[in-house]
This record gives structure tokens, C-alpha cells and sequence, in this order.
């Protein structure tokens, strides 16, 4: 099964999930400065959220990149990652609403582990009919470390909500630059 549809379907909803994070933006309602000042947490919840969802969509475009054959259970992999992306405009708009609220930035942070943990399914996937992505990749410390920094942020949003979203920002700056692993070995 070839990898293109694969691939231009996810560009396509990875697309709409940031143009429905920006649609969330809300015009302020003043013209000066100051009608800025309530909307700074949801801007900055957006561009975290713009981040992660950019840090995806890069790595993903890799991942398959590296890939020669994809499968039925791929696609489903596949699918359920871009279904835990899919809710990163919702809890977005739930932080930034709520002002980085516990409950809220828990949810964020939840939201994260989870399409982390999709992430590292579709590599599994991938690498069990891929052999030289599987050498390129190795143990994949770097994302499982970050999916226990996404329990620890979790954790810390219930008890210090912007201790949580300081972890999550941590985790977003660890996986800033696209996953040299895979980039060093395929070039085009």
C-alpha cells in the first residue's frame, strides 16, 4: 500500500486543526493596548498549542518520509494519532478561556499524552515493516521521556497550573528540532 494518500490526508486534517485553533482567536474588542491585556491567555495557549501541532506535522512528514510500505494497521495508527491532535483546538480553547485553570491545563496536558503515545503506536507500526526506520530510531528515548514529562505536567497543572504548563512548554522545546534520527539518514 503506497504512502502518499497516507500522507496528504494527514496534511489535509493537520491543516484544518490549525486553521480551527486560529478561527478561536477573537478580535479584542477595544483598539488600544489595553483590550490586548484579557486576551493574552489565549494567545499564548494558542501558540503553544500551534507549536505542538507544528512539532507533529514536521516529525510526521519525516516519519513517512523514511517509510516504504504502509498497512491497513498503519492507517488505523494513523488515524487514531490524528484523532488526539484533532482535540488540541478544543482543550486550547478551554486553557485560554479558563486562564490556565487546573482542571483545564490537566485536560491540555492529557490531551498531549495521548497523542504522544499515538505517535509512538504509528512508529511502532511503521517500524514493524520498515527494518531501516527501525535501526534509525533506536529505543526512542527522547519520546518516552516526554511522555513521563506529560505525567508529571499533568500532575503539577492540579496542584500549580503553571508549573503544568511550564512542563508542557519543556516538552515542546525538546522536540523543537525536527527528529534528526530519521534526517540524517534519508535525505531528498
Amino acid at each position: 500500500m503506497g504512502k502518499g494518500r497516507l500522507e496528504a490526508f494527514s496534511d489535509g486534517v493537520i491543516a484544518i486543526i490549525i486553521t480551527i485553533m486560529v478561527l478561536e482567536l477573537k478580535v479584542p474588542h477595544g483598539a488600544d493596548w489595553d483590550a490586548l491585556q484579557p486576551l493574552w491567555p489565549v494567545f499564548l495557549s494558542y501558540v503553544l498549542s500551534f507549536i505542538y501541532v507544528g512539532i507533529y506535522w514536521n516529525n510526521h512528514h519525516h516519519l513517512i518520509h523514511a517509510v516504504t510500505k504502509t498497512t491497513g494497521g498503519v492507517l488505523w495508527a494513523n488515524l487514531h494519532l490524528l484523532f488526539w491532535l484533532s482535540l488540541i483546538p478544543f482543550v486550547t480553547g478551554w486553557v485560554g478561556e479558563h486562564h490556565f485553570s487546573a482542571v483545564p491545563l490537566a485536560a491540555y496536558g492529557f490531551v498531549l499524552f495521548m497523542s504522544s503515545f499515538a505517535y509512538l503506536l504509528l512508529v511502532r507500526c511503521l517500524e514493524s515493516h520498515n527494518e531501516a526506520l527501525k535501526d534509525a530510531l533506536g529505543s526512542d528515548r527522547k519520546g518516552k521521556i516526554s511522555m513521563l514529562l506529560y505525567a508529571v505536567g499533568i500532575g503539577a497543572a492540579c496542584i500549580t497550573p503553571l508549573l503544568g504548563f511550564a512542563v508542557y512548554v519543556l516538552v515542546a522545546i525538546i522536540w523543537f528540532l525536527p527528529d534528526r534520527r530519521i534526517e540524517s539518514r534519508y535525505k531528498s
